[in-house]
């Protein structure tokens, strides 16, 4: 799979349906959508000014790959990644959309980011260093930063179209979704978090969290957007895994990591990104995918 090009921005002729962070979304008509993964990367809320080249393309091809894995518990909403089976209208921009896109079915989505725990790290240790609980589940007195759950926990979030998603009971969940639709988000989540697990650590990376996004249809419940990918997902090697520390990663912790030791406020304009961590990130992602699927990706 070879990338010669940067895709920051995507300006095709078609009714835009939604444009993010890092995914331009394009309405093809009533029933299908295509998302395009650009190369943008954002942290703490904000789209940084320097792009990690082929980062989309990995994203989509991650992505891709674990719909295609997980199919067996869950219908998902990708119709094709394969640009030949694209309609004549899309593939006229083969050079913009090739590897980097998904025609997918058009759902309802559902306003809440499904997050599956099976390490405390992040969001969820600032969390238990305040109270021992996250949202709302009382974990053991003691536990160090990184360490593995016994269990992994379901901590859901409401998913906000800017700024930060807030995270919520599941009690809350059941209120804004209803029961029973809470209860298979729930139950869907926590095992592909357990297949995936599983898969991943035979190949040296520990899935510490990550987030699902679903939507209905009239068929029912069905996954959406991304999943299982460097952006959506917080992977460790498991090689040089140690409880009481936060961990290297595949993911763009590098590059929020970069950001608090430069002191960034994170209110006012994003810095550039040196060259050096440009580099290093695309990296991450780089062996993050070739980990994973083992094949190998060019940028």
């Amino acid at each position: 799979m070879l990338s010669n090009n940067v895709v920051t921005h995507t300006d095709l002729p078609f009714k835009i349906f939604k444009k993010g962070k890092v995914r331009d979304v394009y309405e093809i008509n009533s029933n299908q959508l295509l998302l395009i993964a650009t190369d943008r990367i954002s942290a703490f809320d904000h789209v940084l000014p320097d792009p990690i080249p082929g980062k989309g393309i990995c994203l989509t091809q991650l992505s891709k790959f674990w719909f295609q894995y997980t199919e067996n518990i869950v219908p998902n909403h990708l119709i094709t990644a394969e640009v030949d089976n694209y309609p004549r209208e899309i593939k006229k921009h083969s050079n913009i959309v090739a590897y980097r896109s998904m025609l997918v079915k058009k759902t309802h989505a559902i306003p809440i980011e499904c997050v599956v725990r099976g390490y405390i790290s992040g969001s969820a240790w600032r969390s238990y260093k305040k109270n021992g609980t996250v949202c709302g589940i009382k974990l053991p007195d003691g536990m160090k930063e990184s360490e593995r759950l016994d269990d992994p926990i379901f901590t859901p979030s409401t998913k906000a179209e800017k700024g930060h998603d807030i995270n919520i009971s599941f009690d809350e969940m059941k209120k804004l979704v209803g029961r029973d639709t809470a209860e298979q988000l729930k139950e869907i989540s926590l095992k592909i978090y357990e297949i995936a697990s599983e898969y991943t650590l035979k190949r040296g990376i520990i899935i510490a969290d990550t987030k699902f996004e679903f939507g209905w249809t009239d068929d029912g419940i069905v996954l959406i957007d991304e999943l299982l990918t460097p952006d959506s997902s917080r992977f460790w090697p498991a090689d040089c895994y140690e409880p009481g520390r936060s961990q290297p990663s595949f993911d763009k912790q590098f590059v929020r990591d970069y950001l608090e030791d430069i002191a960034w406020d994170k209110n006012s304009a994003p810095p550039r990104l040196p060259n050096e961590i440009i580099k290093e990130t695309q990296r991450k992602y780089q062996e993050a995918y070739e980990r994973i699927t083992g094949e190998k990706m060019f940028f």
